[in-house]
């Protein structure tokens, strides 16, 4: 036969079982925290990957944009440079590769180049060694020119008519134009060498000359 409940032990249950209905509340609380706390840091987390994303391809559309303008300004001061070597029968080639491991900003380094490109294109002066070449050169111009004149004056001597009356003239306008003879081949080392033919070495050039002219003149 089953015993009839008492009040106390009746009560003890529903006290039992009110405190088992709030551990399992609480737990079913913390449960429902966890899983909302789980979802904001996964959204968070996708949030995080898409703009990591959306970065990763901004840089990579302007590394591309980058490299493009690096390639076309390479090509074009590569082929300025194969046009400067290629009047001495020189070429450069086809531009080098990319370095797989190259790092850093590679603008400066083409700027770099323009710049030493347009420095080297800018004509300098010539150096102080030349200027035994510019003495050698007025020297050769005036004997040159007197020797020329010196032809003239010959050939005018051996004829008769109106030759024999302009050549002495032509023989001394040749003669004088020897100070200024040697500047033609001072022009050319000065082109060879890149460089500007500036007053000091067409000083010497034409200080060597006259005074050569001066002294055949007088021999």
């Amino acid at each position: 036969m089953n015993e009839p409940v008492t009040s106390q032990t009746y009560a003890a249950q529903l006290r039992r079982l009110a405190e088992l209905s709030a551990r399992v509340q609480q737990q079913r609380d913390e449960a429902h925290a966890w899983y909302e706390q789980q979802c904001a840091a996964a959204d968070r987390a996708v949030a995080e990957s898409a703009e990591e994303v959306n970065r990763a391809e901004r840089e990579l559309a302007a590394a591309r944009e980058t490299q493009e303008r690096v390639d076309a300004e390479v090509a074009v001061l590569w082929q300025e440079l194969n046009a400067r070597l290629g009047g001495g029968g020189r070429r450069a080639g086809a531009p080098p590769a990319p370095t797989p491991d190259a790092t850093g900003d590679p603008l400066p380094l083409v700027e770099g180049a323009r710049d030493l490109l347009r420095r080297t294109r800018q004509r300098g002066e010539l150096p102080g060694n030349v200027n035994p070449l510019m003495l050698l050169c007025g020297l050769g111009g005036a004997v040159l020119a007197y020797a020329l004149g010196a032809g003239a004056r010959a050939l005018g001597n051996r004829t008769d008519g109106e030759l024999a009356v302009g050549l002495p003239v032509l023989a001394l306008v040749i003669t004088l134009l020897g100070p200024v003879l040697g500047l033609i081949p001072a022009r050319l080392i000065a082109d060879r060498r890149h460089a500007t033919l500036t007053p000091r070495p067409v000083l010497l050039v034409v200080a060597a000359g006259l005074t050569t002219t001066l002294l055949l003149l007088t021999l």
